[in-house]
């Protein structure tokens, strides 16, 4: 497989399992539990989803448009519950048809952009992108862990599940 083809999987594997984890775990919390510090790295559930929404965003600035951005990774973009998934199910989305039209000469080279803290950096492009959606397999991950403790079934988010799937629809 080709590096650009597999970042258009994983593209496609960042979108789905996000909307996965809001229509099969998040959709069914109270407000309480939404809000609740379940000591996740940032708290809460809204919290944690709302630095999804920055991370991704941030990112995606940076490889789409060559652009820095400067927010805090606590940032609370959206308060409400309905505006935040909407904007995180908008920005997971748009990853796969950026992949898709991806010059793949570009991941042999660097990521050259500014730190949210005004550090520049230069770091290798292919692994800079693979870790956007590592990132957010790691958060989506805590707020799985977070939803079965509170009493909650967790959905199964493995790409694998996703790719049998995929293959099923093939035949």
């Amino acid at each position: 497989m080709r590096l650009p083809d597999y970042f258009i999987q994983v593209a496609r594997y960042h979108a789905w399992a996000t909307h996965k984890l809001f229509a099969d775990d998040l959709a069914r919390l109270s407000d309480d539990e939404w809000h609740r510090d379940l000591r996740l790295f940032f708290g809460s559930v809204h919290r944690t989803v709302n630095h999804l929404l920055v991370a991704d965003t941030i990112w995606f600035a940076r490889f789409a448009d060559n652009t820095s951005l400067r927010i805090a990774l606590d940032a609370e973009l959206h308060a409400g519950r309905a505006e935040l998934c909407a904007a995180l199910g908008a920005a997971v989305d748009r990853w796969a048809p950026w992949a898709e039209t991806m010059d793949a000469r570009r991941l042999d080279g660097d990521l050259v952009y500014t730190r949210t803290d005004g550090e520049a950096v230069r770091i290798p492009y292919a692994p800079a992108l693979g870790h956007v959606f590592n990132h957010a397999t790691h958060h989506r991950g805590q707020l799985t862990a977070g939803v079965t403790a509170m009493g909650h079934a967790g959905p199964s988010l493995d790409w694998a599940h996703l790719l049998q799937i995929e293959a099923k629809q093939l035949r």
